[in-house]
């Protein structure tokens, strides 16, 4: 792709996102559609949350001029994929969608992408099992991986340039992976990921002024698992690489839920018991918070992005160091947030 090919589609991307999520801002937009506060917010007065249609906006765009340099079809299995993950987010934003009806429309677009985007194929991550019983499985856990992805995205998006600067810094460190690895087609659809939720979190940066919705939230998990799931198709990178480098959203969400489950919670209603928004209740706020989340995006990208060719001792002795973390960060948290709490009553 030309170099003013890929400066336009990002350039494009970037502006049209910024410059629709700016206007969005206003009361007097027809897509101003009022987050009031709830019990899973951390934010105190009503902001709007219609965001996350300028960032598709500005992935449609720049994603269009990646499609027409390239020549490819390439990403119709992709849109047909999003519409019905799409449709049901905003419809949620607008309205509010019961819980089975999102799982629904999220396990049908999983289902387009697994099976359009050949995952689930003899070429795809399931090689060599199209006709027996372990291809039905592998295929289900694809499924589920989609929609968790899809889902947990959703929770983590509950603080000011958390969601917003995940979707930067997670498809920016895949971008370089795949310019690394050659595959231009893959690295500059990275870019244009990267410059939409830019565009975004201009605005919504602390203290935001906008929210993405579910409609970005529920897009950028989307991506995220399409995105990780194609660069270990092509052999771009292992799985494992993509889940460290947004393992800040992966592992917070999942340990979380099963923490919940366990205290038996019911897992669907709202909450506050997220690790950083813990943090952000505990006196950090959004902007100390996001920061230091920033800061953990990026350890782990870059630690992604240094041992892709590693040996597998090396490996294993890195992937614990981070498990390792993030067992002594949640525990600190924990702790902390309590003493804090405990010091206010």
């Amino acid at each position: 792709m030309p170099g003013m090919s890929l400066f336009a589609a990002a350039l494009l991307a970037l502006g049209l996102s910024a410059w629709l999520t700016h206007l969005f801002c206003r009361p007097s937009s027809r897509f101003y559609m009022p987050d009031k506060p709830n019990r899973r917010s951390l934010h105190k007065r009503p902001k709007p949350r219609s965001g996350g249609i300028a960032i598709l906006a500005g992935l449609l765009a720049g994603g269009m001029v990646v499609a027409l340099v390239h020549g490819v079809l390439s990403f119709a299995w992709l849109l047909a994929a999003l519409v019905p993950v799409v449709g049901v987010a905003l419809l949620d934003d607008r309205r509010g969608v019961p819980v089975p009806v999102r799982l629904l429309a999220q396990f049908a677009g999983a289902a387009v992408l697994v099976w359009g985007g050949s995952f689930a194929s003899r070429n795809g991550l399931l090689p060599g099992v199209e006709t027996s019983w372990l291809l039905w499985f592998g295929t289900l856990i694809l499924l589920a991986y989609v929609v968790w992805m899809i889902n947990l995205y959703n929770f983590m998006d509950g603080m000011d340039g958390f969601a917003a600067g995940m979707g930067v810094i997670g498809f920016g460190f895949l971008g370089v992976i795949g310019w690394q690895a050659g595959n231009s087609l893959f690295a500059q659809s990275c870019l244009v990921v990267v410059s939409a939720a830019g565009g975004f979190l201009i605005f919504n940066f602390p203290p935001a002024r906008i929210f993405m919705g579910d409609a970005g939230s529920s897009t950028l998990g989307f991506l995220a698992a399409v995105f990780s799931l194609w660069g270990a198709r092509e052999e771009i990178f292992p799985l494992w690489a993509a889940l460290l480098i947004f393992s800040p959203f992966i592992v917070d969400a999942s340990v979380t839920l099963v923490r919940r489950l366990v205290c038996g919670e019911v897992i669907w209603k709202a909450h506050k018991t997220h690790y950083y928004q813990k943090l952000v209740q505990a006196g950090w706020g959004h902007r100390k918070t996001v920061l230091v989340e920033y800061v953990i995006m990026l350890g782990c990208g870059l630690t992604a992005l240094l041992t892709l060719h590693a040996t597998v001792t090396v490996l294993a002795v890195t992937l614990a160091g981070w498990v390792l973390f993030y067992i002594v960060f949640f525990f600190w948290v924990t702790r902390y947030a309590s003493g804090r709490h405990a010091g206010s009553v």
